[in-house]
């Protein structure tokens, strides 16, 4: 049953690297760029399937040697081959079946990150801060460019609203699990009896739309301009270069102030709201998801609580997975992937047996 869906695949991945080199495909970007996602997708594929197909064949060699040989010491070298190769074919059809699943498609996209403090006030907006800071320090060792869309700042620092564009390698497929109310538990710097406060503040991760994914009529939008705030000098904050769109039909408001160019922040807020309107949709497929399986992913419910950074204790809880960490120093300067792991791989846990129900 897997050999025959994997020739299946071999001959999809041989069929995807004619078509990529026809003139008539390298003219038409969109085919193109389809086509050369499907081809990195089925490459591993095809690789674990010649692994898998070289291994059963020697295997069987193995075991004609052993049904014929007269030789002692050809049948005991027989006997290691077969012993040593069957215990590699199970591991081997398992990472098969977990290539096999269908691939989410936004996974390889840039993605938007939203940052908005919640209850507790300005120690809400200052955990926001603490946030962004740990989700920079981690772009960094992931090699990502984050760049600044706009953002609110909080009366005694932080945010009361960061929203960020990152752009990189498989960014959504990663910060993905990251959608939910992150919860803080420590004495705020504005506490003087020394009790320990819980706030809260709320990520939000989005696809980022790509050109051909959303079309947005001119006539279906308001654009306003208006003076930027905050660093930037005099003329920012006499130049009517912000911008601010509204899409009528859903009520979508975006705004980018991060450049001194008015038509800059035009295209970096077409940009946000082209993503927000894509990503409307994408929750509704997320959602229909989740209704059949259990997730890790945020489903578009901003109230879900998934982690909690408790500082007197030096802990981190994700929720969702039952995974408490005490190196919560490290984690708040950026060292999430651990946590980022055992949500991926808890996620295709769920996915495999969701694969092996239906099957």
């Amino acid at each position: 049953m897997i050999l025959e869906k994997l020739e299946g695949v071999k001959a999809r991945f041989q069929e995807v690297s004619q078509l990529i080199t026809q003139p008539e495909v390298t003219s038409n970007m969109k085919r193109y760029i389809q086509l050369n996602k499907e081809y990195k997708e089925l490459e591993p594929i095809v690789r674990a399937y010649e692994e898998y197909k070289n291994i059963l064949s020697n295997i069987k060699n193995a075991r004609e040697i052993l049904a014929t040989e007269k030789y002692e010491e050809m049948r005991e070298m027989a006997k290691a081959e077969i012993e040593e190769l069957t215990a590699r074919v199970e591991p081997m059809e398992e990472n098969i079946r977990f290539l096999l699943l269908p691939v989410d498609p936004e996974d390889e996209k840039n993605a938007v990150l939203e940052i908005r403090a919640g209850t507790g006030g300005d120690e809400a907006s200052i955990f926001a801060g603490d946030l962004y800071r740990m989700y920079q320090k981690y772009a960094e060792s992931k090699g990502w460019k984050m760049d600044v869309s706009h953002f609110t700042e909080g009366t005694v620092g932080g945010y009361k609203e960061i929203v960020l564009n990152v752009k990189g390698d498989n960014v959504y497929g990663t910060l993905k699990y990251e959608s939910g109310v992150h919860r803080v538990q420590r004495v705020p710097v504005t506490e003087t009896q020394g009790r320990v406060h819980t706030s809260a503040a709320s990520v939000a991760v989005l696809p980022e739309a790509e050109d051909f994914d959303i079309e947005v009529k001119p006539d279906e939008i308001r654009k306003d301009t208006y003076c930027s705030s905050g660093p930037g000098g005099q003329s920012v904050n006499t130049t009517y270069s912000a911008i601010r769109l509204t899409h009528i039909p859903t009520g979508l408001v975006v705004t980018c102030q991060d450049e001194k160019s008015q038509i800059k922040n035009l295209e970096k807020a077409m940009k946000e709201l082209k993503t927000r309107l894509y990503d409307l949709e994408y929750q509704k497929r997320m959602k229909a998801i989740a209704s059949r399986r259990k997730t890790m992913v945020s489903t578009g419910d901003r109230s879900a609580k998934i982690r909690t950074y408790n500082y007197p204790q030096g802990r981190v809880t994700d929720h969702r997975i039952n995974l408490t960490l005490y190196n919560l120093e490290s984690i708040m300067n950026g060292n999430i992937q651990e946590i980022i792991d055992k949500l991926q791989m808890a996620e295709n846990a769920e996915r495999l047996k969701a694969a092996d129900l239906n099957a």
